[in-house]
This record gives C-alpha cells, sequence and structure tokens, in this order.
C-alpha cells in the first residue's frame, strides 16, 4: 500500500520530520522564506496531509487544488487565523494545532519585552555601543517601575493566565479583560476594556486574532491608554492599528511600546515605527526556545499522522458547522 504524502512548508525542528518520514512520503519546502503562492499550489497537489505554518494562507482554493484525498491540515502554531476553517469543515477535514506547550516560553518572552520596555534596556545597549556612556547621571534613561505597577491583560487564556502568574513576584495588580470571566490561581480582577486601558501602566495583548478583535488597539481605544503607558504585543500583529500605534508613540502619549508581531509581518526595514527609540520590534519569537518549537514540531507531526491515517488528532480545532458550498 502507498505512503501517504504530505507536504511540510518549511524545515521544521526534530523530531517532526523523523516522525513524519517514518511513515509517509514527505515533501518539505527547503527555502528559508514560505512558498509563494503558486508554488504552494503545485507542492500541495495529491497530498493527503499539509502540515502549515502560520505565514500560510490555507484557503479553499488550496485545499481543492490538494485534491479530495486531503485529509488534514496541521498547522504549527497555535492560532489557526491562518487557515478557512469554514472551508476545511465543508470538505471534511480536519485541522490540528498546538495549543498548551508554548505557554511558558511565550510568557517567559512577554516579560523580556515588558521590563525591556520599562526599564529602556535597549536604548540603553545602543547608548553604550555608541560611545555616548560618559558618566553617571541621575536623569539618564529614565524608565518606568514595574514593580507594584497595574498590569492590564488583554485575552486571559493560558499565555495571558501565565504572564499573570509571574506578576505575582512583581507585587503587581493584575487587571484582565476577556470574553468570559476565567477561573485563575493568580488574583486578577476582570473588567471592562475601557477600565483595563484608563487603568493600566503596562498592558498586554494576549486575545486571538478574530474578526472582532482586529485592531482592537486603535486611534479610539488609544485615546483612553493613561498616558505614559506601555503596550506589549506577543500575539498577532493586526491586533493593533499600526498608524495609531506609531502616532501615539511619536507625540509620548504612549511612553513606548515592545512588539513581537506587528503589521505587516515582517515590517519592511524603513518602517518608521523602527526608527522610535521607544519601540522595540522582535522577529515573531514569543515561542523560539530550544525545547518549546521542538515539542510543537513533534505535536503538528503527531497531528498530521493521526489525522492522514482517520484517527482523531491529538489537539484538533473545533471546525464550525459546515455553511452553504461555495
Amino acid at each position: 500500500m502507498a505512503r501517504p504524502r504530505v507536504l511540510v512548508t518549511r524545515s521544521i525542528p526534530e523530531p517532526g520530520p523523523s516522525l513524519l518520514q517514518a511513515a509517509c512520503e514527505v515533501h518539505i519546502w527547503p527555502e528559508a522564506l514560505p512558498p509563494p503562492r503558486a508554488a504552494l499550489l503545485e507542492a500541495v497537489r495529491g497530498c493527503h496531509g499539509l502540515l502549515s505554518l502560520l505565514t500560510d494562507r490555507i484557503d479553499a482554493e488550496v485545499m481543492d487544488v490538494a485534491g479530495p484525498q486531503l485529509r488534514v491540515i496541521s498547522n504549527l502554531a497555535v492560532g489557526v487565523d491562518n487557515i478557512d476553517l469554514q472551508a476545511a469543515a465543508r470538505r471534511g477535514i480536519a485541522v490540528g494545532h498546538t495549543p498548551g506547550v508554548l505557554t511558558e516560553a511565550t510568557a517567559d518572552l512577554t516579560w523580556a519585552l515588558l521590563l525591556a520596555a520599562a526599564r529602556r534596556i535597549v536604548e540603553g545597549e545602543r547608548y553604550v555601543r555608541a560611545g555616548e556612556w560618559q558618566t553617571w547621571d541621575p536623569l539618564l534613561l529614565l524608565g518606568t517601575d514595574v514593580y507594584g505597577a497595574t498590569l492590564g491583560i488583554i485575552g486571559f487564556g493560558r499565555i495571558g493566565q501565565a504572564v499573570a502568574r509571574r506578576a505575582q513576584g512583581f507585587g503587581m495588580r493584575v487587571l484582565y479583560h476577556s470574553r468570559r470571566t476565567m477561573p485563575s490561581e493568580v488574583t486578577a480582577q476582570a473588567v471592562d476594556l475601557p477600565t483595563l486601558l484608563r487603568e493600566s501602566d503596562i498592558i498586554s495583548l494576549h486575545a486571538p486574532l478574530t474578526p472582532a478583535t482586529h485592531h482592537l488597539i486603535n486611534r479610539d481605544t488609544i485615546r483612553l491608554i493613561k498616558p505614559g503607558a506601555i503596550l506589549i504585543n506577543t500575539a498577532r500583529g493586526a491586533l493593533v492599528e499600526t498608524a495609531a500605534l506609531l502616532e501615539a508613540l511619536r507625540a509620548g502619549h504612549l511612553a513606548a511600546a515592545a512588539l513581537d508581531v506587528t503589521d505587516p509581518e515582517p515590517l519592511p526595514a524603513d518602517h518608521p515605527l523602527l526608527a522610535l527609540p521607544n519601540c522595540i520590534v522582535v522577529p515573531h519569537i514569543g515561542s523560539a526556545s530550544r525545547q518549546t518549537r521542538a515539542r510543537m514540531a513533534e505535536i503538528a507531526a503527531r497531528n498530521l499522522l493521526a489525522g492522514v491515517h482517520g484517527a482523531p488528532l491529538p489537539h484538533a480545532v473545533a471546525l464550525p458547522a459546515p455553511s452553504a458550498e461555495e
């Protein structure tokens, strides 16, 4: 019996490739950048399974070009906003993701960015390298206290709660805004969005990207934010209206921002955000520890293997009820 054919849209860490190669005919896209649209459509033809990344737009066209034998799409990410879930539901294609495993790594990075922005670490490092450090100065690079500050968390799922746990060690007051009140092992107060924006010294975004959260942070909501607050985004770039963020940072309404994700992503090298001293941007590395990425690859591979063999996915996405055909 022929082995199932699967496409992996980028090189991924072990043990992902080895698990797949032991049971499937595997094609791994070899380039550093995602496959261009035409190349993706050509490579997916005849595949029983597709292991995708959040940079790949997996829509009805991709599914139809793959063919009716496509059984599973396994996304190497928690979020699946790059996949048309309605189209998958209509075609009976299972969709998998990698929840839970990257929670702590992403929370760690959130705190790295939070502390770096509050205490102006990147500005200070550049100041030293530029040869500008002459003496101790009581007015040099004054930042914001973290200990005892109010932290506002938008989106209080696994990652948001992990960020809140870390805040306990800093004696912070924690507010959160979420679609529903969440049980939590940490002391945190559920509030509406305007209250969170007005009262938080530091705001950290951990909401999924949906039509309701697209540009959640925009010109109108930024006006509600306490002057001098700091914004952290390690969720999805499009939660923030980039032009509005740029205006708020330039005007000094926001003291700083630290972004692991951007809109667009990546930002062009000449984007004005990258010229601002009070904006830290890193290249979407929230889950980028060796241990976490290896576990993500393993989960994605096991989701794919289950799907191509008609078994339930270990980490399946709940698909919407199929709507009318296109």
